[in-house]
């Protein structure tokens, strides 16, 4: 998945205009894509919207709630559930 337009997505639901925060949502970006891949089993499509707009929804929660150690959203849970479901997480090679 391009993190560059994922990066800029997510500015936009933010409503961020500067590059001044790039490094740190990078950054946020990065933890959630290898999350996803690695700790989940998730195979990201680039081109799936879905996919797309899910890592998205999930940075920019990240980004806000930074400071808050509260759960994730139950729409989150939701449909981190259905692309684990969907696109079938976990590791095949266990």
């Amino acid at each position: 998945m391009d993190r560059v337009i994922v990066l800029e997505v997510v500015k936009e639901r933010l409503g961020l205009r500067t590059t001044v925060r790039d490094t740190y949502l990078l950054a946020i970006i990065d933890g959630v894509l290898e999350e996803l891949q690695d700790e989940k089993g998730l195979a990201l499509d680039g081109a799936s919207p879905s996919h797309l707009i899910f890592v998205v929804d999930y940075s920019a929660w990240r980004y806000q709630n930074r400071d808050s150690n509260t759960g994730m959203p139950r729409n989150l849970q939701y449909r981190l559930h259905n692309l684990v479901i969907h696109i079938g997480g976990g590791n095949s090679e266990l």
